[in-house]
């Protein structure tokens, strides 16, 4: 077990410094149970693709990435079980060996199995659930330093709330994902397409293929790219509809963020190759996104999507400045309790800006004042400022969330300023 002076360790992009007085990584679960047991404030960290405060804590920060790096997979049961520090493109590879798939990947293969799963992370495709639809089961270690497994099949009720959990129930070691049979793909990037054919044509668009992806850097009132995933064996996407679209084929590698070189991207132009090849927009063994950067996003009813975007338009002007790039991308529903796309098919708009907080900021809290008509959902991970009161609204099984809380964290070990904030975690006998 190893450990660090708790002002080296920063999230990812560095914008948040964890207060916390210890870091701790166990190399083994028993090793973590007594870090558990014995501490009074605790939260679990993966690779620490956040930026806010969500797992920091003034107490002991416990890394998960140092765990045994377990995965394995059940064919028999078509599922794989993951240690919950990895990130998933430690993962692909053993799956694909075995022949089987994930449905779905995050933009980024480097973002750890737990976090994503714990946040209600997701890819892209109208049919496609958010990553933690996958899960089957998970292993997590709670606050008297007991390993419990809540599983789909014997926990119906409590497990749609615990996947989505923020880690408030406890840590998560390992997550079991269910597989469907393996897949190839091909991804063609199109470009120049007008926002204003999105007002009848965004449902269309988006349906177009298995995943598609939609970006813009507000410089215009246009699409910049139109990235289109198609699985090989579905119906080929009849990506040309005349006459709405008018973007032409990429007359080779896209990076998202104009001027970045494509080569840290997965390949495109048509080329067939393995899902985990394809689904993610970066490569596991180069940079991924702009580097530098903050990330805000908020989801939305798929229905709202022209609109949105409509609005934010109006405002272009304002974003364009500190914006590297926004990426819009579906997710179907579900009945995770604080998953962001509980109860309603969504559209995400994502923005990557630039490192500068202080400029970014108020232009979050414009993006925030434009799409409240929406009802949009802040991803729990990302910078924004939606204030709690209105957060807690979003989700109408939050009171049950935070009884399952109260029911595994008696007296709020897991519990920090950011879920005290936003989701009222104290609100029992521990306020």
């Amino acid at each position: 077990m190893s450990a660090t002076p708790p002002r080296t360790v920063t999230n990812w992009s560095g914008n948040v410094a964890f207060g916390a007085r210890e870091f701790v990584a166990p190399t083994s679960v028993p090793e973590l149970q007594a870090v558990v047991a014995r501490g009074r404030q605790v939260r679990a960290l993966g690779t620490a693709h956040s930026f806010n405060d969500l797992a920091d804590t003034p107490g002991t920060l416990l890394s998960v990435t140092s765990l045994p790096p377990v995965v394995e997979v059940d064919s028999r049961a078509a599922t794989v079980k993951v240690a919950a520090g990895l990130p998933y493109s430690d993962v692909v590879g053993p799956v694909e060996r075995a022949g089987f798939a994930l449905p779905n990947l995050a933009s980024l293969p480097h973002v750890s199995v737990g976090g994503s799963v714990v946040t209600g992370t997701h890819g892209s495709g109208v049919r496609n659930g958010c990553l933690s639809t996958s899960v089957a089961a998970l292993d997590l270690v709670t606050a008297d330093g007991d390993l419990v497994t809540l599983a789909r099949d014997t926990h119906p009720r409590e497990f749609e709330g615990a996947v989505v959990n923020l880690g408030a129930l406890g840590v998560v070691t390992s997550v079991t994902l269910d597989l469907v049979p393996t897949f190839a793909m091909r991804q063609r990037v199109y470009e120049g397409l007008p926002l204003e054919v999105l007002d009848a044509h965004f449902a269309e668009l988006v349906a177009d293929a298995y995943s598609v992806c939609l970006f813009t850097d507000w410089r215009g009132p246009r699409l910049t790219q139109v990235w289109i995933n198609q699985r090989i064996g579905d119906p080929d996407p009849t990506v040309v509809h005349e006459p709405w679209f008018t973007a032409v084929p990429a007359d080779g590698p896209r990076h998202p963020v104009d001027g970045l070189d494509a080569d840290c991207c997965t390949q495109q132009l048509g080329v067939i190759g393995p899902w985990h090849e394809r689904l993610s927009h970066f490569r596991p063994d180069a940079v991924p996104s702009a580097g530098d950067e903050l990330q805000s996003e908020y989801l939305l009813a798929a229905q709202d999507a022209p609109a949105a975007l409509r609005a934010l338009d109006l405002v272009r002007e304002r974003l364009a400045p500190v914006l590297h790039i926004c990426e819009v991308r579906t997710v179907a529903a579900d009945r995770l309790w604080l998953s962001p796309a509980q109860g309603r098919d969504s559209v995400s708009i994502h923005f990557t800006w630039t490192s500068d907080l202080d400029a970014v900021l108020p232009v979050v809290r414009l993006v925030e004042d434009v799409l409240t008509p929406f009802a949009a959902r802040p991803h729990w991970a990302k910078v924004y400022t939606t204030a709690p009161d209105v957060v807690r609204s979003h989700y109408p099984k939050l009171p049950d969330f935070v009884d399952l809380v109260h029911g595994y964290d008696p007296h709020g070990k897991f519990t920090n300023e950011h879920l005290r904030r936003c989701i009222d975690a104290d609100r029992s006998t521990h306020c």
